[in-house]
């Protein structure tokens, strides 16, 4: 899964790198500990215009009577989003990039303590993850909402977790936002980029009030 990530890319350079169109109301940056229920950035794209603009992690379904009334549901198994009831409607028709510096995902020691590791690029570029969103709305209340896509863990992270977020190639963002036709699902696979590393950090990122770049650094 992917519960956690950072964000460090100002919003003027998230624009430039995804060719959108920024809105008013973006998440500040940087953000080294961005957790379920807050606002990320996410680009979607209409007839072939991208805009970058918050939406809510944590996607909720049109049937929810309120933002509580079911699980949280902040990923979206690759295998069975075509088919599930919250997501295959998205999955056909609501899809968006949630760029990310990095993600966080844990494992535990023999006394099982929760051990963080965050993962990212070797060389510093921004990841693109697959989302779906959905807008959910009641009375005076409405909410942009997404959740990120996941898949089985490639080899290199499979030590860590047996999930990991869909990381999508440049040369294939058009094609999960529907701008170059059908066949997105099948972008919905591990990255085998070798460039992804992955290191231990503080313990401090288990909790969801922490923050600093302190976060992602060595331990």
């Amino acid at each position: 899964m992917c519960g956690r990530f950072a964000i460090t890319l100002p919003d003027d350079a998230m624009a430039r790198v995804f060719d959108a169109r920024p809105a008013n109301d973006l998440p500040p940056t940087p953000r080294y500990n961005v957790c379920p229920t807050q606002p990320v950035a996410t680009i979607t794209s209409d007839g072939g215009t991208r805009l970058l603009a918050p939406m809510r992690w944590g996607f909720l379904p049109h049937w929810y009577a309120t933002e509580t009334g079911g699980p949280l549901l902040i990923n979206a198994r690759a295998e069975t989003i075509a088919t599930k009831p919250a997501f295959r409607e998205a999955a056909r028709s609501r899809r968006c990039l949630i760029p990310a510096s990095g993600f966080f995902e844990w494992t535990e020691d023999a006394a099982g303590n929760r051990l963080p590791w965050y993962i990212h690029p070797a060389r510093g570029e921004i990841l693109a993850f697959a989302g779906v969103w959905q807008v959910w709305e009641r009375a005076a209340t409405r909410h942009v909402t997404c959740a990120i896509v996941t898949c089985a863990a490639n080899d290199a992270l499979a030590p860590i977790h047996h999930r990991m977020p869909v990381i999508l190639a440049p040369e294939d963002w058009a094609l999960w936002l529907g701008e170059a036709g059908h066949g997105a699902a099948t972008l919905m696979r591990p990255a085998h980029d070798p460039a992804l590393r992955a290191h231990r950090v503080d313990p401090r990122v288990n909790s969801n009030r922490a923050e600093g770049a302190g976060l992602i650094d060595p331990l």
